[in-house]
């Protein structure tokens, strides 16, 4: 069986690639965000510290903290859950080839499984692409529900992503995996036919 790995960072286009990969390809797709909520109380559970910090703050404590230590929080939160995901992984079996998507893969962590070059790579968002996406969400509010101030939560997040973006990259250079920036000027077709490029996907 093999598993092939998309990480980045959010709004950069990770899940449509995926969800068309699996179609085209007929393999396996596994979406951490889908199950990142259960991840994060498990974890919590477990005694890790950054999930159970997460697991606490109010909403104002979460979006109102500088932009940085928002940053390092997330790094922190995706090392401690992914002995989790690998566990989920492991757990689909070998019957199909698997391609899962999510933040969570950051390349330090693919680098320690030693996972080879041409199974993962990270797709991220410049940050102009990035806010004038997620200004088009309509979940977006409900994240922010319970804020003081949600304009400037808002732009804390954005921030926020936007240095995970950046941390994402220089993680790829350091590793040696491929890195994608997205600035939304190429088509979700060239896209798709770069991230099969680099996996090496043939078709059925």
């Amino acid at each position: 069986m093999a598993i092939y790995f998309i990480g980045g960072s959010p709004c950069s286009g990770k899940s449509t690639v995926a969800q068309i990969l699996a179609d085209s390809y007929g393999l396996r797709y596994f979406k951490v965000d889908d199950h990142l909520d259960r991840y994060l109380q498990t974890a919590a559970a477990q005694g890790k510290p950054a999930c159970q910090r997460a697991t606490r703050m109010t909403p104002d404590e979460i979006w109102m903290r500088d932009p940085q230590l928002q940053c390092e929080e997330e790094l922190r939160i995706y090392e401690e859950i992914f002995d989790l995901i690998l566990a989920d992984l492991a757990a689909l079996g070998s019957q199909q080839d698997i391609i899962t998507e999510g933040a969570a893969y950051l390349p330090m962590l693919m680098q320690r499984q030693r996972i080879a070059v041409d199974r993962y790579l990270s797709i991220t968002p410049t940050k102009d692409f990035q806010v004038t996406h997620y200004r088009q969400r309509e979940w977006v509010p409900y994240v922010l529900e319970g804020c003081s101030d949600k304009e400037t939560a808002f732009r804390n997040w954005m921030e926020r992503d936007a240095l995970f973006a950046l941390a994402v990259q220089q993680q790829c250079m350091d590793a040696g995996y491929v890195s994608i920036v997205n600035d939304g000027g190429m088509s979700v077709e060239d896209m798709v036919e770069m991230v099969s490029g680099v996996l090496g996907l043939t078709a059925l």
